[in-house]
């Protein structure tokens, strides 16, 4: 599935696949693309699979807490563009990746590189701590 998102530096719009070799940019002006995806239990094994920092967002419709994390998740996506790679799962509709983790609580966020988780966070968290969070794994901001 390819999700069509504009480019913030020339606002072209390109299609941004869920599994692509490197990380997308602008077809146009080559700058680096938000990189936010949805995965489910088929396909989650070859979208984790990214260069750099993968973020998962183990996360349910009914979840108030998940919800709120979700602006601040597209933020990040957008703020870290070529170096973080978010990918959302619907635990109800994928339970056996959650339960893969041992995860026991929504919202869970795994901090995922080469495929291996590197850190975690049970709970959402306020944007500051969620963007501290992130640079312990990615320390330079474009």
């Amino acid at each position: 599935m390819n999700d069509v998102v504009p480019c913030t530096g020339c606002g072209k719009r390109n299609r941004v696949p869920a599994v692509a070799d490197g990380t997308p940019q602008c077809g146009s002006c080559h700058k680096p693309l938000r990189w936010l995806v949805e995965a489910n239990e088929a396909d989650f094994a070859a979208t984790i699979q990214a260069p750099g920092v993968v973020l998962v967002d183990l996360w349910a419709p009914w979840c108030g807490p998940c919800r709120v994390l979700g602006p601040l998740l597209e933020k990040a996506a957008s703020d870290y563009a070529g170096q973080l790679k978010v990918v959302k799962v619907n635990v109800d509709a994928a339970p056996g990746i959650s339960g893969g983790f041992g995860v026991q609580g929504i919202p869970t966020m795994l901090l995922m590189r080469d495929g291996n988780e590197v850190a975690r966070q049970v709970g959402a968290l306020p944007a500051q701590a969620l963007q501290r969070w992130i640079e312990a794994e990615i320390p330079t901001k474009r």
